[in-house]
């Protein structure tokens, strides 16, 4: 089990005419094994940076990201990633695409698909294993997305938006159920997501960043995800303690945005 520690972290990309973008600036925190971290905040503060760095796909220019004892230099199957959309292979079945990293690495037919059935059972797509995933809703989809994650028990769960694109009912029923894996596997999930409510519901600790050069502005911890592992998440979102750190939020996103604009 492993603690995800950001040290110093910085990027600088180099843009024309020899300009620079200063995406993120000595970004430090330890995010500890089994938490669940939502990061909000405007366009342009490098949440999305962040991941990509965590998840491996580009280097920081400056400090260093550790999963447990070791330096995140590239991507790893100690990681895994949910994407908005769900990157599957739309050709095979449900159960292919679930099984695909296991079969990557070489486990049995017998052994995959039992875990393969297990997960379908999780995830509500009982019955599904042989249906073509192109036959499948957005939603339906991005639990398989879970799923092929889950599946392969990475330390640590990264998620770019997975529930950005579906409608307003999946994605509610998607966020209880991204609690529910949470509260029952006690896997580290780090999300990014742009709706406030998302953050506030799916974070059990919260960074509001600021941009430009992007950074940690605030950091809320929050009861509101271990709430939703046993109460009815509209009803959550209905308490003055969840609408009043929402609004104090959106104001927040919203002085940052006219600040952006005044700038521009």
């Amino acid at each position: 089990m492993s603690d995800l520690v950001a040290k110093d972290l910085s990027m600088v990309f180099d843009v024309g005419s020899g300009g620079q973008v200063h995406a993120l600036k000595n970004i430090n925190f330890t995010l500890k094994n089994g938490e669940l971290l939502s990061v909000l905040g405007p366009s342009g503060c490098g949440k999305t940076t962040l991941l990509n760095i965590i998840a491996g796909f580009n280097r920081p220019t400056g400090g260093a990201v550790y999963l447990g004892d070791e330096e995140i230099e590239g991507p790893g199957v100690n990681r895994g990633m949910v994407f908005q959309q769900g990157a599957l292979f739309e050709w095979l079945t449900v159960s292919e695409n679930i099984s695909f990293g296991l079969r990557m690495k070489g486990g049995t037919s017998k052994g995959s698909q039992k875990r393969v059935d297990e997960w379908l059972d999780i995830v509500g797509l009982s019955g599904f294993g042989n249906v073509p995933t192109y036959q499948l809703s957005g939603g339906m989809q991005q639990r398989i997305a879970l799923a092929r994650c889950l599946i392969n028990d990475p330390d640590l769960i990264l998620m770019d938006e997975p529930l950005g694109a579906l409608d307003a009912l999946t994605r509610e029923k998607m966020q209880a159920l991204v609690l529910k894996i949470w509260k029952e596997t006690g896997t580290t999930i780090m999300i990014i997501t742009h709706s406030v409510e998302e953050a506030l519901l799916l974070g059990e600790r919260l960074f509001v960043m600021a941009p430009r050069p992007g950074r940690i502005h605030k950091e809320y911890n929050l009861p509101f995800a271990e709430m939703g592992v046993t109460q009815d998440t509209r009803d959550i979102k209905n308490t003055p303690e969840f609408i009043q750190t929402r609004e104090e939020i959106l104001t927040m996103i919203w002085d940052m945005e006219e600040e952006i604009m005044g700038q521009t």
